[in-house]
C-alpha cells in the first residue's frame, strides 16, 4: 500500500487572504491532477504568518473564516484530504489546522505548543490546544496532525500519536530562517523521526515577512530517520511523493521505541475518514538529496528573499539609495539590482569636499558594472549654507559631529526626496556593526524604508560580496571598495577605525554581547582586551534609542534587533562602568 502525499511549500502574504486563497486552490487542484491522497499546507496559510495584532480584530477572524468556507466548498467532488493552516475562533483564538475532504471540515487540530520566544508571540494571541489530533483512514491508517513548535518540542504531542499507533505525523510549519538553520533544523526532524518510528511530513511556509524569512526546506523522513523527499530552500514548490506507511509499524516492531514511551492516559482525538489510498497507480519516488547550501549563499538567498517580498508585497516596484562608493552601498546596490533587476534601482551620488574621487569613481564603476541609473548631487554648496545660517548659534565653537551629521542628514533628505518625487522605497545599507555601534545619523544615513542588511556584520558584507562577484563571474563590485579602507568621509583623513576597533575583533565581541548575552568577564575570558570590550559594550548599551528609530531589517542572525531583541530605552544597567 502507497499513501501519496502532496507538500505546498507556498509564500503567504499577511493579511492578503484572496491571494492565499488563490494559492491554496491552484496548489489543490494540482494535487487533484497528480493523484495525491493527501496535501500539507504551512502553518496559518490562508492568513499568513505571523498575523500578529490581526488577530485582535473580529473583522478579520470572520473574514479569515469566510475565506476558508471558500475553500472548503472548492474541495467539493475531490478525493483529496488537505490539512490546511488557518485560524480559529470560539471563546478566544486558536492557531488551526483544518482537515478538509470532499467538501467538508471533517476535524480540525489546536496548536498546543505556542512560542513565546524570539520572533514569536503567540502566547499573546492565541489560546493553546489540550487534544493531540489522529485521522483514521478506511484502511486503518492512521495520520498524526501537529503545528510547528509541536514537532520541536521532544515531548509534544508527536509522541503521543506515536504511541497510539501514527503511521504518518504531519507537521504545518512556518519556521523562520537564521545564519544555519536549516541544518539544525533538518537533523532535529531526522531525529525525531527515528525516535517515534514514524514517518514525518514538515512542511515549511516561504517567503518574507517584515524582518522575517522562511527558507522552506520542506522534508518527508522515513521511520529510521532517513530522507526520502526534499524541497528547495528559498523556492516556491507543490510537489508529491509516494510513501510505504507501514514501515512505520515494522520500523517499531524491529526497534521497539515506541514501547517505552511514557503516556497511560491517552487524550488523542481520532477523525476516522471514509477514504481509501488509491492502490492502481505508478509509483512516485522522492528526491533523497538535500541541498544544503554554503554558508553565503545561504544568507545571500535569505536576504534577496526577504528583500524582493518586502518591496513586492508593499506594493513597491523601483528602490533608491545612496552610492557612497564604500561595501555596504555598492553591496546593497548589487542585491537590489539582482532582485528587482538594474532598471528598478536608482543609485544617488552625493560627493562633499571631503569625498575621495576613489569613492566616486568607485560608485560610477559600480554602477557601469551593474547597468543601473544614477544621479550625482553635490552636497557642498547646501552644507556650506547651513553652516553660515548657524555660525552665530553655534558660537565659533570647533567642528565636531554635529558637522559631520549635518552632511549625513543632508543625504538623507535627498535620498527621500528622491523616494517621494518618484514613489520609490529608500533603501538605508547600514550592517549590525554599525547599527549595534550607533555608528551611524539618525535622519541621516539611516533614513529610509527598509534596511536589508542591518543584522549582517560588516566582516560578513565583505564575504557576501565576495559571493555575489563569484556567482557573477567577474568583478561587478570593483576590486578597490575591497582594498580601501572603511570611511564614512565625513571629515579629512577619516576612517572607521578612528572610533571602531577593527571589525575582526569588533564583530567578534558583538556577536558574544548580543546573540550569546555573554557578560563581560565571559567575552574576556574569550581572549578580547577588556577596554575594548567594555567600549564596545558601553556603544551598543547607550544607542538602544537610535536603534528604535530604524527601518526595518531582514533577521539572519539568532538575535536580530527589532522585535526579537527587546532591550529598555531608558536602562539604568551599566555594566561597562
Amino acid at each position: 500500500m502507497r499513501l501519496r502525499i502532496g507538500i505546498a511549500q507556498l509564500n503567504s502574504h499577511v493579511g492578503n487572504l484572496n491571494e492565499n486563497l488563490n494559492k491554496a486552490k491552484k496548489a489543490f487542484k494540482f494535487a487533484e491532477e497528480n493523484e495525491a491522497d493527501l496535501l500539507i499546507f504551512p502553518e496559518l496559510f490562508l492568513t499568513g504568518y505571523p498575523p500578529e495584532d490581526l488577530v485582535l480584530k473580529t473583522g478579520f477572524l470572520n473574514d479569515s473564516r469566510n475565506f476558508l468556507k471558500q475553500y472548503i466548498d472548492y474541495t467539493y467532488g475531490s478525493d483529496v484530504i488537505s490539512i490546511i493552516g488557518n485560524l480559529d475562533f470560539e471563546v478566544d483564538a486558536y492557531n488551526t489546522a483544518y482537515v478538509i475532504y470532499n467538501g467538508k471540515e471533517e476535524a480540525k487540530y489546536h496548536k498546543i505548543y505556542l512560542p513565546n520566544y524570539s520572533v514569536f508571540d503567540e502566547k499573546r494571541y492565541f489560546s493553546p490546544g489540550k487534544q493531540p489530533l489522529m485521522i483514521e483512514l478506511k484502511n486503518g491508517l492512521k495520520i498524526g496532525v501537529t503545528i510547528c513548535e509541536d514537532i520541536w518540542v521532544p515531548n509534544g504531542p508527536a509522541v503521543e500519536l506515536a504511541e497510539m499507533g501514527a503511521h504518518v505525523i504531519v507537521n504545518l510549519s512556518a519556521s523562520p530562517y537564521t545564519k544555519e538553520k536549516p541544518k539544525s533544523r533538518l537533523e532535529m526532524l531526522k531525529t525525531r523521526a527515528a525516535e517515534l518510528s514514524t514517518w514525518l511530513v514538515y512542511t515549511n511556509l516561504i517567503g518574507g515577512q517584515d524582518e522575517i524569512v522562511f527558507d522552506g526546506g520542506s522534508v518527508v523522513i522515513n521511520p529510521f530517520g532517513e530522507i526520502e523527499h526534499s524541497l528547495p530552500l528559498f523556492d516556491e514548490k507543490v510537489d508529491f511523493i509516494d510513501i510505504d506507511p507501514i514501515s512505520s509499524t515494522r520500523a517499531n516492531l524491529r526497534e521497539g521505541k515506541r514501547r517505552h514511551l511514557l503516556y497511560d492516559n491517552h487524550n488523542v482525538e481520532i477523525k476516522i475518514i471514509e477514504k481509501e489510498p488509491n492502490k492502481k497507480r505508478k509509483i512516485l519516488k522522492g528526491n533523497k538529496r538535500v541541498n544544503l547550501m554554503e554558508k553565503y549563499e545561504e544568507i545571500y538567498k535569505a536576504l534577496k528573499l526577504g528583500l524582493e517580498d518586502y518591496i513586492h508585497k508593499n506594493g513597491f516596484s523601483n528602490v533608491v539609495l545612496g552610492l557612497s562608493g564604500g561595501m555596504d552601498s555598492a553591496f546593497v546596490a548589487a542585491l537590489a539590482a539582482d532582485a528587482f533587476g538594474s532598471d528598478n534601482v536608482l543609485g544617488v551620488l552625493m560627493p562633499s569636499q571631503y569625498s575621495s574621487r576613489g569613492s566616486i569613481e568607485d560608485s560610477i564603476l559600480l554602477a557601469k558594472n551593474l547597468e543601473m541609473k544614477t544621479h550625482t548631487i553635490p552636497i557642498r554648496r547646501t552644507f556650506e549654507s547651513l553652516l553660515k545660517e548657524l555660525k552665530v548659534a553655534f558660537e565659533d565653537l570647533p567642528m565636531n559631529v554635529a558637522e559631520e551629521n549635518i552632511q549625513a542628514r543632508i543625504r538623507g533628505t535627498i535620498v527621500m526626496a528622491f523616494s517621494n518625487k518618484f514613489g520609490y522605497i529608500a533603501l538605508a545599507t547600514g550592517n549590525k556593526s554599525e547599527v549595534a555601534t550607533g555608528y551611524a545619523t539618525l535622519y541621516g544615513d539611516m533614513a529610509g524604508g527598509f534596511s536589508p542588511i542591518k543584522d549582517v556584520y560588516k566582516t560578513e558584507i565583505y564575504k557576501l560580496a565576495e559571493y555575489f562577484n563569484k556567482i557573477k563571474g567577474k568583478w561587478i563590485i570593483p576590486e578597490n571598495i575591497f582594498i580601501k579602507a572603511p570611511s564614512a568621509e565625513l571629515k579629512p583623513d577619516q576612517t572607521d577605525q578612528d572610533k571602531l576597533p577593527p571589525y575582526e575583533i569588533l564583530d567578534a565581541i558583538l556577536e558574544r554581547y548580543i546573540e550569546y548575552e555573554m557578560s563581560i568577564d565571559e567575552i574576556v575570558e574569550d581572549g578580547y582586551d577588556i577596554e575594548t570590550v567594555k567600549y564596545v559594550i558601553k556603544l551598543v548599551d547607550l544607542n538602544e534609542y537610535k536603534r528604535r528609530q530604524g527601518a526595518p531589517g531582514i533577521k539572519i542572525t539568532q538575535r536580530a534587533f527589532g522585535k526579537d531583541r527587546r532591550m529598555p530605552i531608558t536602562n539604568g544597567y551599566k555594566i561597562w562602568r
